[in-house]
């Protein structure tokens, strides 16, 4: 349980930490005073707090989540005062606004491109070989109901010749349960057979594909920096177009909203994927910085792409947004962010229960 918590802990901090430092960053870059910055939140007085230079920073004793607080700028606080001082946050420009509250996504994709090129410069990269070789065989998949072991070289897929592993994938991805004939080279012998093939999605809300549960042979070499930063940037991508995908299909109704997990069910992956070692722990905060980032994004009142959006619309029209509409939108976009974590926190509970 310690553990668990204790993992909990220290990813949800590190994502807030930097997500909350984009902001308070740019904030100090276009001379906008940041007024708090908080890690945590500080209900009734609880935790710590100190001022320096004319910004208070603190450390809250809720850890869901943190704080910036900049001049000038109506968000979750409420505070509608406004002095027109040229630090403050409505007396920048649009694209001063629009680098402000994007800064924290900015950082988050940052921080799960740096972490994935960490894990490729110490891990090293697995090369597929391009041979249509069995390299694994996945437990209780087709391929092992078929008989496939390590070591086998396809030959051919429902009778047309494959000569790399690319050509045979391809083949059974276009066949989604469906029967399909194999046939394959074990030492000087050449075996055939047929089986179905299992559907299943690459990413939620696009067509399955088939698959019958092996993998490539694969060969380990070291990466090096430019390599592994690239790696860093391609996987940061990979886990965007899932996350995107994802949230697509939640939209369309293609997936339900009880499949959305929360603060329980990260805190129980947490500390499970801790105990796999600090490597893995360090994949699932990259993974969780993707998806923090492109939530935040999202137009929605309340969130950053909502901060944006008002940025957007009041640098079209050429002034601000009367205070009471943007107090209002501030009112809803909570109400909906309140709605969403008790739906969340209901499917995490539920999740513990079965």
């Amino acid at each position: 349980m310690i553990t668990v918590f204790l993992s909990f802990i220290f990813v949800i901090s590190i994502l807030v930490f930097f997500h909350e430092l984009g902001h308070f960053l740019a904030a100090k870059s276009v001379g906008v005073r940041v007024e708090k910055f908080y890690l945590g939140f500080n209900f009734f007085g609880l935790g710590w707090k100190k001022v320096y230079k004319g910004t208070e920073y603190g450390i809250g004793l809720f850890p869901l989540g943190g704080y910036v607080k900049v001049a000038g700028i109506i968000d979750e606080s409420m505070d509608a005062d406004y002095t027109g001082a040229p630090d403050e946050f409505r007396s920048k420009n649009t694209l001063q606004k629009i680098w402000i509250m994007s800064a924290g996504v900015i950082m988050n994709f940052l921080l799960a491109i740096l972490i994935f090129a960490h894990l490729t410069y110490y891990h090293g990269i697995d090369d597929p070989d391009p041979n249509a070789i069995v390299g694994k065989v996945y437990p209780e998949y087709p391929a092992e109901i078929l008989g496939l072991e390590e070591g086998d070289l396809i030959l051919t897929v429902n009778g047309l010749p494959v000569n790399s592993w690319d050509e045979m994938t391809k083949e059974i991805h276009t066949r989604p349960d469906e029967m399909i004939q194999l046939t394959w080279q074990r030492n000087q012998s050449r075996i055939e057979g047929s089986i179905k093939t299992r559907s299943t999605t690459k990413f939620p809300g696009e067509p399955p594909v088939g698959m019958i549960g092996i993998m490539p042979v694969l060969h380990h070499r070291d990466a090096g920096f430019m390599e592994s930063l690239e790696m860093g940037v391609k996987r940061t991508g990979s886990v965007l177009h899932l996350t995107y995908s994802s949230l697509l299909a939640l939209i369309g109704g293609k997936v339900s909203i009880k499949e959305m997990a929360g603060p329980i069910m990260i805190a129980k992956i947490a500390g499970e994927t801790a105990t796999a070692g600090f490597s893995a722990l360090l994949g699932l905060m990259a993974f969780l910085s993707v998806n923090l980032g492109l939530i935040n994004i999202l137009p929605v009142p309340g969130l950053d792409g909502g901060h944006v959006i008002i940025a957007l619309v009041e640098g079209v029209i050429r002034r601000d947004l009367p205070l009471k509409v943007k107090l209002a939108i501030q009112q809803v976009g909570l109400l909906l962010l309140l709605m969403l974590f008790i739906t969340i926190m209901v499917n995490d509970i539920q999740r513990l229960i079965q």
